[in-house]
């Protein structure tokens, strides 16, 4: 069975909420494993780099402001389909159009303050998870629980 990895970040709004556990609760009970986590308090250079997609875009700077405001909590998930099944998690970028059950629709109301970022694809998933975390930091282990998960483990 083939793994995959997403990036996920739990912004600065669902760690001041103190939602981080039934974030994370939420992602775990789909299945994912949590391969690399850490609370950091992300710098002007590293939310830059994170976020160039969105360079000259009007909310670019807010955005930047945003992300370094607090401290937020980084995390690798693993499993099939990690990126699908964590986007699906989350639900629409705006938490208005998500989908009820979903992260954003049951803990946010604006855009803004939308709580958790998810890679949008293996490639970019790589590309982010080289931002936050050294190879090293990446862990491998099987959970008992995984041959109740994965057909295939």
């Amino acid at each position: 069975m083939a793994m995959e990895r997403s990036l996920i970040i739990i912004k600065p709004d669902g760690v001041q909420r103190g939602l981080i556990g039934a974030i994370i609760s939420r992602l775990e009970n789909r299945g994912l494993k949590i391969v690399a986590m850490k609370m950091i308090q992300m710098d002007e250079s590293l939310a830059r780099r994170h976020y160039a997609v969105h360079e000259g875009k009007p909310f670019f700077e807010s955005l930047i402001k945003y992300i370094t405001s607090a401290p937020v909590v980084v995390m690798v998930v693993e499993g099939p389909r990690a990126v699908e099944v964590v986007r699906k998690t989350m639900g629409a970028t705006n938490p208005a159009d998500a989908a009820p059950g979903t992260i954003r629709a049951d803990f946010a109301l604006e855009i803004g303050r939308n709580l958790i970022h998810g890679s949008d694809s293996i490639e970019t998933a790589e590309k982010e998870i080289s931002l936050f975390f050294h190879p090293s930091e990446i862990l491998s282990y099987t959970r008992d629980t995984d041959r109740w998960i994965f057909e295939n483990p």
